[in-house]
């Protein structure tokens, strides 16, 4: 069928037209729906195993202990990490409460960051369910709470101003900066949701 076609007299498209093109959206947000909903599915099914999402750890659970039992008899991070073929950054993670300046912070303790509640577009969020997330920030995201507008959806999120600001880096690849393929709208509605992020702490930014 000509999608294009319109009625002779009127220029209008034919109502066939109209029914097909409408028809053809409808199957498309039902496929999107579907897929959706198949990977919550997906995710609680994992969540039911035991598997947490995100990055797995550098060093094995098995392994860790050893870790800080090195670390504290006098082993340097750097020897830690030739012996375990890891990065030392691998190895400050697994003994992060026991270094010096972990130990300085916990002294003089700020008051804890406040949760902070953020609409995220709904693309950005779809994103972001199939990324490579750190367990707080796939936890954040399966707790937000979906708002309908329209024919789309915004995420209401409630993080600490920490997990919004990394899961904002989480998306930059929607804005082509990476190398990925760039769809306008999901590149619209990352700036959006990089604008509010942005002003939300606007104030405090030269703090």
């Amino acid at each position: 069928m000509d999608l294009t076609a319109r009625h002779p007299r009127t220029g209008e498209l034919l109502s066939t037209v109209k029914f097909m093109v409408q028809t053809l959206a409808a199957a498309g947000e039902l496929q999107r729906d579907l897929q959706r909903e198949l990977t919550y599915d997906g995710l609680r099914a994992a969540e039911a195993k035991g598997d947490k999402g995100g990055r797995r750890p550098a060093i094995p659970a098995e392994k860790t202990d050893a870790v800080r039992t090195a670390y504290l008899d006098g082993q340097s991070i750097a020897s830690l990490a030739r012996v375990h073929d890891v990065s030392r950054g691998a190895i400050r993670t697994a003994v992060a409460d026991l270094l010096p300046e972990h130990t300085a912070v916990d002294q003089g303790a700020p008051a804890p960051e406040l949760l902070v509640v953020l609409d995220m577009p709904g693309k950005v969020a779809d994103f972001l369910r199939a990324a490579d997330l750190e367990p707080a920030e796939r936890a954040t995201l399966d707790q937000g709470v979906t708002v309908r507008r329209g024919q789309g959806y915004t995420l209401r999120v409630s993080a600490v101003p920490a997990v919004h600001r990394a899961l904002l880096a989480h998306c930059r690849p929607l804005d082509g900066t990476q190398g990925a393929p760039v769809i306008p709208a999901q590149r619209k509605a990352r700036r959006e949701y990089e604008n509010r992020v942005n002003t939300l702490w606007a104030p405090t930014a030269g703090l």
